[in-house]
C-alpha cells in the first residue's frame, strides 16, 4: 500500500485531484490504437511532472483521472500539461485526429478535491478549537 502522506523540504501533503476533460465535439476518437498510445503517454507525462496517476478510465469521447499532485501545482497546471502533451503527440501520430478535429480536447474541464477527511469533520474540528 502506498503512503498517503508526501513530503517536501516544507509541507506534508495528500492532495488528489477527480478531472474529466473532453474530445472536442466528443467525437468518439480514443478507441484502440489511440486509447493505447494516449494512456502510455498521460503516464510519461504524470512521471514527467511528478505527479501520480491513481486511477485512469478512458472512455470514447472523454476521461476520469484521479491524480495524486504536491501542493505547487494548480489543477489547472496538471490539465493543461496532460492535454497540450497528448494532444500534440497523438495528432502527430494519428493523422486522422488531425483530420477530423480542428484540436484533440476542448478547453473545459472538471475538477473536483478529493480528501480523506469530510468538509463536515474540517469544519467541526475548526469549530472545536477555539474552546482548546
Amino acid at each position: 500500500m502506498k503512503n498517503r502522506w508526501h513530503s517536501s523540504k516544507t509541507a506534508k501533503y495528500s492532495l488528489g485531484y477527480h478531472l474529466i476533460w473532453c474530445i472536442k465535439y466528443r467525437r468518439k476518437v480514443l478507441l484502440d490504437e489511440i486509447e493505447v498510445s494516449f494512456k502510455k503517454l498521460m503516464f510519461e507525462k504524470a512521471q514527467d511532472i511528478c505527479v501520480s496517476i491513481e486511477q485512469l478510465e478512458v472512455m470514447p469521447d472523454h476521461i476520469h483521472i484521479f491524480v495524486k499532485a504536491p501542493p505547487t501545482y494548480a489543477p489547472h497546471y496538471i490539465v493543461q500539461q496532460f492535454k497540450g502533451y497528448t494532444s500534440r503527440l497523438l495528432r502527430a501520430k494519428f493523422r486522422s485526429l488531425k483530420s477530423r478535429l480542428p484540436t484533440l480536447w476542448t478547453r473545459s474541464y472538471y475538477v473536483e478535491s478529493i480528501g480523506h477527511i469530510s468538509e463536515s469533520t474540517i469544519k467541526k474540528y475548526i469549530e472545536d478549537q477555539k474552546g482548546k
